[in-house]
């Protein structure tokens, strides 16, 4: 028997290294050790430092002095005043709420796209287009729509008798407008899921709901959506970070204007942890663990449902 055969039997016989004996268990680990390293350093290292840093009063140059959680108590101070805090945060959860309009609607046109019909490679490319481009083109994009005088939307307007309306410029309007932009390529990227989800599909489960009598919305609802379950899993966690991270599309199209009435907390922590207006850190490290909680509150509860749906099966 060679040496190899006889190292092998050893290995299964319990004899050997430690190595040999428990390599089957260590092998995923080796591949996963670069991954988890990166993942540490840069992901949950620096959220235990922003949290350090949030106790603190520094302008990221001097020495910094601990002030506990003063940062956390002029929040919540500003929340009760209804001042930045409050209106970031308010905007935060319309843009959460209106976001999550991408889902039904890339799960819709991935239906349409995924049948067989003349100049469907077209149609894919163009509902396509939106996920490969820059989301600062996007915003570029819909801040020239937007123009109240040459733009295409007051260009319609005016076309049909109503008065133009300066969408970025109205209080009342510039947040819905930022929001619709940032719809166009979020609906492109779960049109994506859904129909990488829809080549899954179990083709016998849709015959035997023919079988059955299910059609057009029943078929829908109770054979093709429950077998995409994945695919929305991965699409409403990506959409909610979307919508709470906000921030490319808020800068480029309006800057937090007018008079601060689109802010995010996103944006909020950049003005007032980097920008011309503070370089206070801690508190812009304050509104990074605020932003990261909320974050955390929609994913564990997400996470939570797709585990206590995988022990009931």
């Amino acid at each position: 028997m060679s040496e190899t055969a006889l190292s092998d039997v050893r290995a299964v016989n319990g004899g050997g290294s430690w190595f040999h004996r428990n390599q089957f268990a260590l092998t995923p680990w080796l591949f996963l050790a670069p991954g988890i390293l990166f993942f540490a350093v840069y992901v949950i290292f620096p959220i235990f430092q922003s949290f350090n840093i949030s106790l603190y009063e520094w302008d990221g140059l001097g020495q910094p002095e601990y002030v506990g959680l003063r940062n956390y108590e002029d929040l919540y101070w500003e929340f009760v005043d209804r001042d930045a805090f409050y209106t970031s945060l308010k905007n935060n959860v319309i843009w959460l709420v209106l976001y999550l309009l991408a889902i039904p609607a890339g799960l819709f046109i991935a239906l349409f796209l995924n049948q067989t019909v003349t100049g469907i490679r077209f149609y894919k490319s163009m509902f396509f287009f939106p996920f490969v481009i820059s989301q600062v083109v996007v915003g570029l994009v819909f801040t020239w729509f937007y123009d109240p005088t040459f733009g295409l939307l007051n260009t319609l307007l005016g076309s049909v008798g109503i008065a133009p309306i300066n969408v970025l410029g109205d209080e009342r309007y510039v947040t819905y407008g930022i929001i619709i932009a940032g719809l166009w390529p979020q609906t492109a990227y779960c049109m994506i899921l859904y129909l990488t989800g829809l080549n899954a599909v179990d083709p016998e489960q849709i015959e035997a709901g023919r079988l059955d009598g299910a059609k057009r919305w029943k078929m829908l609802w109770y054979i093709i959506i429950p077998q995409l379950r994945p695919a929305t899993f991965i699409a409403f966690v990506v959409t909610i970070i979307g919508a709470l991270r906000s921030f490319d599309m808020i800068s480029v199209m309006t800057a937090g204007g007018p008079f601060g009435s689109s802010r995010v907390l996103a944006f909020y922590m950049f003005e007032v942890a980097l920008s011309e207006y503070g370089f206070r850190m801690g508190y812009g490290a304050a509104i990074a663990v605020v932003l990261f909680a909320i974050m955390l509150c929609f994913i564990a509860y997400f996470l939570y449902s797709m585990y206590r749906e995988e022990r009931a099966r």
